[in-house]
């Protein structure tokens, strides 16, 4: 089945539109961040992704942390909601990502080397974490660092 985001965009091409995204937040047993590599931007993100037609921003999250990293996780709460942010993809699609940004743990799997969408999974102590590849992703890095809950953007 061709996924939601690619069909929408055989119809309106690079305009903006509202992406729905879904990720998570993961800590080791020594309370290191989880984070994702890109392939697309060779730099450093949450594990995520869009959420596909008949999921909810929960399920897409476990999906994609799956698909990105190996890792089977359990969502344990709602972080946060980032949703006032604008981009534009190296193809020119340009989009409102909406980000529902969960806490989980791992429950099994095995962490990967890499894959299409993963060049590097690493866990990072919080003051150590590398600059994240956008501005969204970096503003729910601050936040965690700061202690943060609950946040929405």
């Amino acid at each position: 089945m061709e996924d939601y985001v690619g069909a929408i965009r055989k119809k309106i091409g690079h305009d903006r539109l509202i992406f729905n995204c879904a990720g998570c937040i993961i800590f080791d047993e020594r309370g290191r961040l989880l984070l994702q590599k890109r392939t697309d931007c060779e730099m450093w993100g949450f594990l995520g992704g869009a959420v596909e037609l008949g999921e909810s921003v929960a399920e897409a999250a476990v999906r994609e942390v799956k698909e990105e990293s190996g890792l089977d996780v359990e969502i344990t709460s709602l972080y946060g909601v980032y949703s006032k942010y604008f981009t534009e993809y190296a193809n020119g699609d340009k989009a409102q990502p909406i980000v529902h940004l969960f806490n989980a743990k791992v429950i099994g799997g095995k962490l990967i080397d890499s894959n299409e969408e993963t060049l590097e999974l690493k866990y990072f102590d919080l003051k150590d974490a590398p600059p994240m590849f956008c501005k969204q992703h970096q503003d729910a890095l601050d936040d965690i660092i700061a202690g943060r809950e609950y946040v929405y953007r």
